[in-house]
């Protein structure tokens, strides 16, 4: 159970705040037949999206990441990703109305996300969250990047909020552990992309929610 203090929310972006897997899924889906390989369905491609461009193009490609032509492929997905990356994109249903709520209530948010600062920035922009949000704290933005603590704890001090009065949300066992790394207060989005082989039972979050919504549920629960 969550304690009634709580006054900043931090959220990952893909697969948390928004559902990027469809622009993400068409990205890969060009770099392949580029390739000469065939498309693959959302449905194949979605549980890999938290884990990032480099898992993607791997792992689509069957190229190890130490592959001299790897870094040529991994660049040319982000060049097609960029171009294209607000297409389909979108807040999971019930999103906006938390982020309403959370304004109404003064409570602020913020983004913490592995991605990279000149994709993290158009796409908040394009959603029209990029002067909402309290901070935007990209996998570039500081040293380190999530599971380290490093940008959790640089998200705080921005907004200045304490991390232990802090909640983070996230669909990836680095984000709990970030959080936990960090002094924060987790909760999983089950709604995310967390692939069949996980079982986010066991990264000792604080909570899982089924839908953007019950975070206000968490929140207010006594």
């Amino acid at each position: 159970m969550l304690p009634t203090n709580i006054n900043n929310v931090l959220f990952d972006l893909d697969g948390t705040l928004a559902d990027t897997a469809p622009d993400l899924a068409y990205a890969l889906n060009q770099l392949l037949q580029e390739q000469g390989e065939p498309a693959l369905p959302l449905e194949t491609i979605r549980p890999t999206v938290s884990q990032g461009g480099i898992v993607m193009v791997s792992q689509f490609l069957h190229i190890d990441q130490e592959d001299e032509a790897f870094p040529a492929l991994r660049q040319r997905f982000l060049d097609i990703y960029s171009s294209n990356l607000a297409n389909e994109t979108a807040l999971f249903p019930g999103m906006r109305q938390v982020l309403d709520r959370l304004e109404a209530d003064n409570i602020s948010w913020g983004i913490v996300t592995n991605k990279v600062s000149w994709l993290t920035d158009p796409l908040m922009r394009a959603l029209g969250l990029e002067q909402r949000a309290g901070c935007i704290v990209s996998g570039d933005t500081v040293e380190h990047s999530k599971p380290h603590p490093a940008p959790m704890l640089h998200a705080c001090q921005l907004i200045d909020r304490a991390p232990s009065r802090t909640l983070y949300v996230g669909d990836a066992k680095r984000d709990i552990e970030a959080g936990h790394n960090a002094g924060m207060y987790t909760l999983i989005a089950n709604y995310g992309y967390i692939a069949a082989d996980e079982d986010p039972g066991t990264w000792g979050a604080d909570g899982m929610i089924e839908t953007p919504l019950e975070i206000l549920d968490c929140l207010t629960r006594q």
